[in-house]
């Protein structure tokens, strides 16, 4: 029901009106009545009625200046003016507050159920309006992020939109950057990712940058727009905290790719940007943040600098020979020069797996197939940095197999010498070119180099300290023996003087001492 306060200074006519009226049956009621208009408006300003019926001759306010007032405060309310045969002309000119409903005295119940079916319909139409038009922008105000998103997504990938989509589309979006410039981020989850995943980026990126314009998701990537800051280090920061906050949560790495600054009708050209710097992620490794400026000039570079410059045979020799700390060295070095080189990825990608056929040659034959299993695992990482530490988990697997086969050949030939050794103890042309040369017929330098890895100390210094261990177990069954003849049985020749200075050296005292000693 809509409410009808009546106004009028007759009460004759009030109570009348009140009476005759079948305000229900008009779709009303009757709220209140007033005797003038300043009663009327302390009514109105506290019970706020849908029609107003009044008189148009009042005392302190009269029925114009209320409809004024009226037309001033409260437009919406509807005014219907009563007046005399001599005054109609006069409340005509109430036209322009508004009132379009005029009752001319004496009225009867019928004209004023017209009037009021009348004023009940527009009001109802207007309500209906109202109300469409709320539910519209509800549905809109809805709808309105994903219709942001799509845009977005349209706007940098499709060329039939241009700066007359972006004018449309600015108003119903409520964007105004006026000539500030726009930057453009790109994320790139490192790793196996859920969908839900490029949704939580892009919620973190949005509440931790200042000034986001627009931001979807574009395939695989995180896209937002943001304004230029006056400070590229502040952007950079927030960059950085979207980084560390979605890899505290979610374990999962980013890489962004940050744009110039352009004005945003130039979206689609920023855009490009960001998909190239992102294609330097393979050489600049995960986790990281590209700007055009990081990959300057590489192109030139990759154009100038020529083949990959790298000896393959040395990497060979330390894996076979079981060396892993020369091999790794060797290793970083070859991705050093790749990363140098800046071929294109699939250049790049042709020399590891030339080297890494080469490497697992050198393995098992029986592991070969799971090697090349790994070799198709290789060519699936993304960055240059996933397959250096990928190719070296693999060649420090064969490095240390070649080093246990190595070990345990060298172990035998080590054991040899000790056995020769203990067994030409008073020989004196002992020595370690004699064992080499003589004995085992190999290179005296890598003999001895050999036999101070495996037993810690140099073969002239155990020689000497085992005849001096020795000595003390012959004197130790004959305190009788004499030193020339201890000289003599261990090497020493006619030389006691020269035995007795390396028994002290080794034992801390002379042979004579020792034996008296005991």
């Amino acid at each position: 029901m809509y409410k009808v306060l009546l106004v009028d200074d007759e009460r004759i006519i009030l109570d009348g009106i009140s009476r005759i009226v079948d305000w229900e049956g008009a779709g009303t009621v009757l709220a209140g009545t007033a005797r003038n208009g300043i009663e009327a408006y302390e009514f109105v300003s506290v019970n706020r009625p849908d029609i107003i019926i009044s008189d148009i001759k009042m005392p302190g306010m009269d029925g114009l200046q209320l409809a004024a007032k009226l037309h001033a405060d409260f437009p919406d309310i509807r005014v219907v003016l009563l007046s005399g045969f001599g005054e109609f002309e006069y409340a005509r000119s109430a036209m322009e507050y508004g009132v379009k409903h005029y009752l001319l005295k004496p009225c009867n119940e019928n004209k004023i159920m017209e009037v009021l079916q009348e004023l009940v319909g527009e009001l109802e139409q207007e309500r209906e309006s109202e109300q469409f038009v709320r539910t519209m922008r509800e549905g809109l105000e809805k709808v309105l992020p994903y219709v942001k998103e799509q845009f977005l997504k349209e706007f940098v990938t499709n060329k039939t939109y241009g700066n007359r989509d972006w004018e449309y589309y600015r108003h119903l979006f409520r964007v105004d950057l006026g000539s500030r410039h726009v930057r453009l981020l790109l994320f790139h989850l490192d790793g196996p990712f859920e969908f839900e995943h490029l949704f939580a980026v892009k919620n973190i990126a949005e509440e931790l940058l200042d000034k986001t314009v627009l931001s979807s998701t574009v395939g695989d990537h995180v896209l937002i727009v943001v304004e230029d800051p006056e400070e590229l280090s502040v952007l950079l920061e927030r960059i950085g905290n979207i980084r560390e906050t979605f890899l505290r949560y979610y374990r999962i790495d980013l890489t962004i790719a940050l744009s110039e600054a352009d004005v945003i009708t130039r979206t689609r050209k920023l855009f490009k940007q960001t998909l190239e710097c992102l294609n330097y992620r393979f050489y600049l490794g995960e986790g990281s943040v590209i700007t055009e400026r990081d990959i300057l000039g590489l192109t030139t570079e990759s154009a100038e600098s020529g083949d990959l410059n790298f000896n393959e045979e040395h990497l060979m020799l330390q894996i076979k020979t079981g060396r892993w700390e020369e091999a790794s060295r060797e290793i970083d070095l070859f991705f050093q020069r790749i990363a140098e080189l800046r071929s294109d990825i699939a250049t790049s990608q042709s020399y590891v797996i030339q080297l890494f056929m080469a490497m697992i040659r050198l393995g098992k034959s029986d592991d070969m197939s799971r090697y090349m299993d790994q070799m198709v695992k290789l060519m699936q990482l993304d960055t240059l940095q996933a397959i250096q530490a990928f190719f070296k988990e693999a060649a420090e697997h064969i490095t240390l197999l070649h080093y246990e086969q190595t070990k345990t050949k060298n172990s035998a030939i080590v054991s040899k010498v000790i056995d020769i050794v203990n067994n030409h103890l008073g020989d004196p042309e002992l020595s370690l070119n004699w064992v080499a040369h003589q004995m085992l017929y190999m290179n005296s330098d890598y003999l001895g180099k050999l036999f101070k890895k495996e037993t810690g100390e140099k073969f002239s210094n155990y020689v000497m300290k085992t005849r001096i261990s020795k000595a003390i177990d012959l004197i130790e069954q004959n305190r009788d023996i004499k030193i020339f003849e201890l000289a003599e049985q261990l090497g020493f020749g006619d030389n006691p003087q020269y035995f007795s200075q390396v028994f002290k050296k080794y034992a801390g005292c002379t042979p004579s001492e020792y034996m008296k000693s005991n």
